[in-house]
């Protein structure tokens, strides 16, 4: 149960096409709980929007990225719903898995490694230190990439706060932890 009341789908798309917001995305818990505040909800659409569709990074990076958050911030509805968009986009299910414990996996290589020091360098201390940043910036094309980079983290940080704090519910039918259903142990 959501800390705040969660809209029904009916509601939910109501409230999405006042804000411009696609009809599909109220099908999902997290905007039937977003959508009490259409404003907010738009402008989080615009940005994922941007972010999943519109962005440079590449979209295996960036599924990785978002599965190391959702794993390392016990985000169960991040995690849940961010393995069926990257298996959807075709990132291999043992590289999902692999980002649980990255550092001692032999999948990832140079640029993988890069974004996912970055990640977890953001999640510890808020920032990218020095070493993780120079490794970005050998492995990423360009500024655009390092700027979506930044931001990205910062995106589905923000989501991984959200949904926990909000308590924001896996949709009916949809099993928790793929595809195993092993979730973090609590540090």
């Amino acid at each position: 149960m959501s800390r705040v009341r969660r809209l029904t789908a009916d509601e939910a798309k109501v409230a999405a096409r006042a804000v411009d917001i696609p009809e599909f995305m109220a099908d999902l818990s997290v905007f039937q709980v977003l959508l009490n505040n259409p404003p907010v909800a738009a402008a989080l659409n615009d940005l994922l929007s941007t972010l999943l569709w519109k962005g440079r990074l590449d979209a295996r990076l960036r599924e990785l990225i978002i599965m190391r958050i959702g794993w390392a911030t016990g985000s169960v509805y991040e995690w849940t719903q961010h393995w069926r968009v990257a298996t959807q986009l075709g990132v291999d299910e043992e590289d999902l898995l692999a980002a649980r414990e990255w550092r001692s996996s032999d999948r990832f290589g140079d640029a993988e490694r890069a974004v996912l020091a970055a990640t977890d360098d953001t999640l510890e201390t808020g920032t990218i230190s020095d070493e993780a940043w120079a490794a970005c910036a050998k492995a990423l094309p360009d500024d655009a990439h390092l700027v979506e980079l930044v931001i990205a983290i910062g995106n589905w940080r923000l989501f991984s706060a959200l949904l926990r704090s909000l308590d924001v519910p896996l949709e009916d039918g949809v099993a928790p932890w793929p595809p195993d259903g092993l979730a973090p142990t609590p540090t």
